[in-house]
């Protein structure tokens, strides 16, 4: 197997027909990791995706994934408390996790007292900490080259300006390559403070799926087609590889100029 995919990409007319097909792929990796290995790690981002993951929560899924062998992460966090709206724990859990069967020691979020207080730095370690900890319990492989984990499956977005996790153009922790999760305090996306997977754990992953849904916006089109047709390298998104696959699933209007 390749260090690097080549990138596909589906479009569909609508985010609820992406959202179905979002639905099956994830429930089709569910069933073959934990065949093959008695669980499946799968790591979740914010904004629209939890939406999009719902399908999940309906026949025929809901009844049918193993979910207690799931162990949930996440791409990044908003340092902030478990209760503020901008938590991505918070959203997942109210929209998705909260309905399904996964055990409350397979989900993995930010450390709840150092969030709450705002330290960016100190809970990027402890969450590095946390993973280091998983693999040595061998729920979390290393890949092939031994530097970072491999997570089944990451369900990624991507922001109108190119950005994915809390990676952002010109910014500094797209190059980060010494640690598995680092921080940012100064996000050009509020709220300012941040945890972030690397791009090497980003792209140390089975299969990354990156979904983008466009919300009448110029940018977020243009940034497509600069990934997708001159594979601008300025755009952190345009990184994105995966140990087997890496998959685009994008509306109608987010590949508007493709």
């Amino acid at each position: 197997m390749t260090e690097a995919t080549h990138r596909k990409w589906h479009k569909f007319p609508s985010k609820d027909e992406l959202s179905v097909a979002m639905a099956k792929y994830t429930a089709h990796l569910s069933e073959k990791f934990c065949k093959e290995k008695g669980l499946f790690t799968v790591v979740l981002s914010g904004g629209g995706l939890i939406d999009w993951l719902c399908k999940l929560l309906e026949p025929p899924y809901k009844d049918s994934i193993e979910w207690s062998k799931w162990h949930v992460f996440w791409v990044d966090e908003r340092v902030c408390a478990y209760e503020d709206p901008d938590s991505n724990y918070k959203l997942a859990m109210d929209g998705f996790l909260s309905k399904v069967g996964i055990p409350n020691e397979n989900i993995y979020a930010i450390d709840k007292h150092y969030a709450a207080d705002g330290n960016a730095e100190h809970c990027a370690a402890l969450y590095e900490e946390c993973l280091r900890n998983l693999v040595k319990q061998n729920i979390l492989p290393l890949c092939p080259n031994g530097k970072y984990p491999q997570f089944d499956l990451q369900l990624l977005g991507m922001g109108p300006d190119g950005h994915m996790a809390s990676l952002f153009p010109g910014h500094p922790q797209i190059n980060v390559k010494d640690k598995w999760v680092t921080h940012i305090t100064d996000s050009p996306k509020l709220p300012p403070r941040r945890i972030t997977f690397t791009l090497p754990v980003i792209n140390s992953a089975s299969y990354n799926l990156m979904a983008v849904c466009d919300d009448h916006t110029e940018q977020c089109p243009r940034s497509i087609a600069d990934i997708f047709k001159h594979n601008n390298r300025a755009l952190p998104a345009a990184h994105l590889t995966a140990r087997v696959e890496t998959m685009w699933y994008l509306d109608k209007a987010a590949a508007s100029l493709l």
